[in-house]
């Protein structure tokens, strides 16, 4: 950060450990009072040595909805110029109305799927900004979400297809690679059955070394209570300190199935996981998963009973943050680039960030400051969507531009954003902004520049999007 006579110095520690506790504090006052009978309103601790990647605990007011920092709502039929009805035969569709997808109030987000007078149904699916969950090199990933199947069995459950699960990064903006690119779904249900199915799908479809469309899953019945009638917490572990590899899913602590890379060749394991992933939640209605159990959706079944989600939480331990900065030259534009693993840069200074997924972030940016990043692929489709994850504690009055450019620095920006204070300097938002369309693989130089001398951003990690 630069002083007023321009002198650039790190931020004061004082004033990160007094953020820490007032956040602590409020972190605990709205545990209290948001504290429900069916749900614990907040995320358990990290266990002794692993480290708090991701969080949300649905917390907020009733009827609002999901934190888009943290959310993006999927909505329609499917996603642009991808396989129609989601890729899986479901009719409903998907909508970002509080009606579907909104908080209860008591800590928990809801997702409801609803039918009209016409027989028109209609649910909600959101996924994760962020795309790079991947265990460290020699550590373990641990994805869970506490949760509640809708609470309806029989015929009344005919065609209720409840998820949390996720897709790898290369999906987002391709849409026609699945299931090569991977797919770990931590909870499935169908039907109103007292299961969970954990499954991991990979390789080629139909067939392959993964038995697609089908892939390599397991299920079990829910403990203590049914899936319906309580909550339960569904994890997957995925663990890199082992040989082979290994990926587990379990219910209440209680590993059902496991999937290591013994299991298939080594190009198909490494297509799968050698990436980061998104996280998704959804409840589906009718489709393939469904049918195979004897029920599609008919007159008797009934909407209105939603998934209960009472948090959400990513751990890592055994290598740091739990993301893996992309090797120089080989970085994928639609997974998130973590910005201190820049090639070269000027003017910037990496420190510890606070933010959601822990790691470093880039600071004391000011005007002329820049970051290279090299090799960063496009692909076919032009992306036209820029994403970077930004604070600010910059003075009243000062405030800059985020731009973007491509092979050189004296290229005309892509695209920019205006910023300014956005609360302090841990203080995060994902800022969305509009670029000319890129295909093909570039040099990409993050400039700032700024009317005034001071500091004006921090940014924590950026990517693309169509």
């Amino acid at each position: 950060m630069r002083d007023s006579s321009g002198t650039r110095s790190r931020r004061r520690p004082l004033r990160r450990a007094l953020v820490a506790a007032i956040s602590a504090l409020g972190i605990a006052a709205a545990a209290a009072t948001l504290a429900s009978p069916s749900a614990s309103a907040s995320a358990p601790p990290a266990p002794s040595g692993w480290t708090q990647v991701f969080v949300d605990d649905f917390n907020g007011p009733a009827g609002t909805g999901v934190n888009t920092a943290n959310w993006l709502y999927d909505t329609g039929t499917s996603y642009p110029g991808g396989a129609a009805n989601w890729g899986t035969g479901e009719v409903e569709t998907m909508t970002s109305s509080t009606s579907n997808v909104s908080l209860d109030g008591n800590g928990n987000l809801r997702i409801t799927p609803l039918r009209d007078s016409s027989g028109r149904w209609t649910s909600g699916r959101i996924e994760t900004v962020r795309t790079d969950f991947q265990p460290p090199a020699g550590g373990k990933l641990r994805v869970e979400g506490r949760i509640q199947m809708p609470n309806v069995t029989g015929t009344a459950a005919e065609g209720y297809w409840p998820a949390f699960w996720a897709l790898g990064s290369p999906y987002r903006g391709n849409y026609q690679n699945w299931p090569g690119v991977g797919e770990l779904d931590i909870m499935e249900n169908v039907q109103g059955l007292n299961k969970v199915w954990g499954t991991m799908h990979c390789g080629t479809n139909p067939g392959g070394p993964c038995n697609e469309t089908t892939g390599i899953g397991n299920s079990t019945a829910c403990p203590n209570t049914t899936c319906q009638s309580g909550f339960h917490t569904y994890a997957m572990e995925w663990d890199r300190s082992v040989s082979p590899e290994a990926i587990r899913f379990s219910v209440d602590g209680v590993v059902y199935h496991t999937v290591t890379a013994a299991q298939m060749d080594a190009a198909t394991w490494a297509n799968a996981t050698n990436h980061g992933y998104f996280l998704i939640l959804n409840v589906a209605m009718g489709g393939g998963f469904p049918d195979a159990f004897g029920g599609g959706l008919d007159g008797d079944t009934q909407p209105g009973h939603p998934m209960v989600v009472d948090y959400v939480q990513v751990l890592s331990t055994g290598g740091g943050s739990g993301t893996t900065p992309p090797p120089s030259g080989n970085r994928d534009a639609y997974s998130a680039i973590q910005a201190e693993s820049y090639d070269s840069q000027s003017g910037t200074i990496t420190e510890t960030t606070s933010d959601s997924g822990g790691g470093k972030n880039i600071g004391a940016i000011a005007n002329g400051d820049w970051a290279l990043y090299k090799g960063v692929n496009f692909g076919s489709t032009a992306a036209r969507q820029f994403y970077a994850r930004v604070a600010s504690g910059a003075a009243a009055g000062v405030s800059g531009l985020v731009e973007v450019r491509l092979d050189s620095r004296s290229n005309a920006p892509i695209g920019s954003f205006a910023l300014a204070n956005t609360g302090g300097w841990q203080s995060w938002r994902t800022v969305p902004a509009n670029i000319s369309g890129v295909t093909g693989t570039h040099d990409v130089y993050l400039t700032f520049s700024s009317g005034q001398p001071a500091d004006f951003v921090n940014v924590n990690w950026f990517d693309f999007g169509h």
